[in-house]
């Protein structure tokens, strides 16, 4: 058994026009040690944050309890980036070029379970259409057996995870689940997009 397969997600048919602030958004897609390893790399992303979406809102959660897989929550990274370097619409392209697989509901392997599950917490109306225009892009482009899966759910807040699994790829390059399952993802996203590519994770 490998990480996801890898393919070359199309470009964004439609985009989220670049602002002049920082903006965020956050994904789901699997353990968030690949997830936030990923999108730590990739030029324009100031920061890349561990933690869990999806869940009730105002209920507080931890990795123990969202394990339990009967919370409503999500691993998620939490991306802050600089819309004039990077798009929302680049970075659904990465995410499902190299980190997640979009067929595949509650399953990103190794891991199984709905805090597992692939989704999209789009931060407002605009993200929303194209999150769900890019899904239906890919979906009509074929490029897995299966169709695409994927979720866009109501955003209903973002927890960080403890401190212990922020950075985690970065701190811990050697550790087994990451050599077996997330640095692929890494070594698949240098590879494929070398001009988005930083060598050095975000801060």
């Amino acid at each position: 058994m490998h990480a996801e397969p890898v393919v070359q997600a199309p470009i964004p048919a439609l985009d989220v026009e670049p602002g002049r602030s920082l903006e965020t958004a956050v994904f789901a897609g699997g353990c968030y040690w690949g997830v936030e390893g990923v999108f730590s790399h990739v030029k324009g992303v100031r920061l890349a944050v561990a933690g869990f979406a999806g869940g009730p809102r105002g209920r507080k959660v931890d990795y123990e309890t969202v394990s339990g897989g009967d919370t409503g929550f999500a691993e998620s990274v939490r991306v802050t980036y600089d819309p004039r370097v990077v798009s929302y619409g680049t970075l659904l392209r990465i995410f499902f070029s190299v980190i997640a697989d979009p067929t595949t509901l509650n399953y990103q392997r190794p891991d199984s379970g709905t805090q597992y599950r692939s989704a999209l917490f789009p931060l407002d109306a605009e993200q929303n259409k194209v999150a769900r225009a890019y899904l239906a892009q890919l979906d009509k482009a074929r490029l897995w057996r299966d169709p695409v899966v994927t979720r866009v759910e109501p955003f209903t807040g973002f927890q960080d995870a403890a401190a212990d699994h922020q950075d985690f790829m970065a701190r811990y390059p050697y550790h087994p689940y990451i050599q077996r399952w997330d640095m692929p993802k890494l070594k698949a996203f240098r590879a494929m997009y070398p001009t988005l590519y930083r060598a050095g994770p975000s801060a």
